[in-house]
């Protein structure tokens, strides 16, 4: 009978975290109703809530906005619209702080959690998974000696929050694995482990 309640265990719990993660988002993104007048709402019209249409329009939203912005209208009034939040005291601040992090995040050019690593912490011996988010600049690289690279150290299973560390280069294992699969590793606390790489077999000379 512990058999068969752990087997039903584990088919339903990755189920409900499942729904409930899915729901959640969904519900924050219906949010978005909230800019359209009650009239127009689905509830409204049609005489019961439709959820998911907030999520569609806000996922419309985001496009017609990337869309716009991608013509050179739009890059004018993206333009104008930052230069006026520079001005802004207190605002100015906070939105570079996060434009500067959604642009490294986001952006199809950046670096930031391309590569998963290894690395010693919370102390020699110990090892964990982090990523990479690019190298120390400003005044940071006149006070460190030698290369060094700045990595996030997620916690598990949570890792949206985590570590921010400044190592050595010498200091941490690039790994073949993708930042998927780490992902995977370090929700799991260990227990969905990454597929072994491939090796190399040796050329015979």
């Amino acid at each position: 009978m512990k058999r068969y309640f752990i087997t039903g265990l584990l088919i339903w719990v990755p189920l409900v975290i499942t729904a409930w993660v899915l729901s959640a988002i969904v519900e924050t993104l219906d949010q978005s109703l909230r800019l359209l007048p009650e009239s127009v709402h689905p509830k409204n019209l049609i005489g019961f809530s439709l959820p998911g249409v907030g999520a569609l329009l806000t996922l419309a939203m985001i496009f017609l906005t990337g869309l716009l912005a991608a013509n050179f209208i739009g890059q004018k009034l993206v333009s104008w619209w930052d230069m006026l939040l520079s001005r802004i005291p207190v605002v100015n601040s906070v939105y570079k702080s996060v434009k500067q992090v959604s642009d490294t995040l986001f952006s199809p050019n950046g670096n930031a959690f391309r590569k998963a690593l290894l690395i010693q912490y919370p102390r020699q011996g110990a090892w964990t998974i982090a990523f990479l988010t690019g190298k120390p600049g400003g005044e940071l690289r006149t006070h460190l000696s030698g290369e060094f690279v700045s990595v996030y150290v997620p916690t598990t299973p949570n890792p949206t929050s985590g570590f921010f560390l400044m190592l050595p280069a010498t200091d941490v294992i690039e790994l073949d694995m993708t930042v998927e699969e780490a992902l995977k590793y370090i929700i799991s606390m260990g227990v969905v482990a990454p597929p072994t790489a491939p090796r190399i077999a040796p050329h015979n000379h």
